[in-house]
């Protein structure tokens, strides 16, 4: 077993997979909180940084280079649905923006 701790979700930490899972799928079955609409056709929108562990994630996929840049790759972002963890990661991503009338 590994753990992945969702630092943006109050450092949220769940029990992961011993085998590769994909990032989101953990996020999704255990309400981890990275956000994603790539069902609704917006892909691209579960971008999340790796902030430790990132030697326990799989290779970057074509996917993802489609979505996000070289200088993103080097600091540790991702897509969430297209990366598979097999250890102890910690992932954050940007919060929402604010949404019209609310306080800021």
């Amino acid at each position: 077993m590994s753990q992945v701790t969702f630092i943006t979700n109050a450092n949220k930490v769940v029990a992961a997979p011993a085998e590769p899972t994909s990032l989101l799928r953990i996020s999704i079955r255990e309400k981890g909180g990275i956000p994603f609409k790539c069902g609704g056709g917006l892909c691209g929108t579960c971008k999340c940084l790796i902030e430790q562990g990132r030697e326990h994630t799989d290779a970057i996929k074509p996917k993802e280079r489609k979505h996000l840049s070289e200088a993103q790759f080097a600091a540790g972002w991702r897509m969430a649905c297209q990366t598979f963890v097999s250890g102890d990661v910690s992932v954050s991503w940007p919060p929402p923006p604010p949404k019209p009338g609310s306080p800021a």
